[in-house]
């Protein structure tokens, strides 16, 4: 949902069946990991994607696809 741009927890949850309580512990959880940031106006809290954090992980996955792969190619030749 967040990649079209910032929401707050309430628009979150009527794009969806999930209870507010679950997307606010889906939200702690990606905060927590730094792939979602926060930022206060007034009394709402609008989250975004971090996008540095994003790509961090992306270049982990790749690696982790990359080195399997490679295992699978590897184990062909025997």
């Amino acid at each position: 949902m967040l990649r079209d741009g910032p929401l707050t927890v309430g628009e979150m949850v009527e794009r969806t069946t999930v209870t507010q309580s679950a997307v606010s512990q889906h939200l702690h959880v990606l905060k927590a990991a730094r792939l979602v940031e926060e930022r206060r106006a007034g009394a709402r809290r609008y989250y975004s994607l971090n996008p540095a954090a994003l790509g961090e992980l992306r270049a982990y996955v790749d690696t982790l696809w990359n080195d399997a792969l490679n295992a699978f190619s590897d184990e062909g030749k025997r």
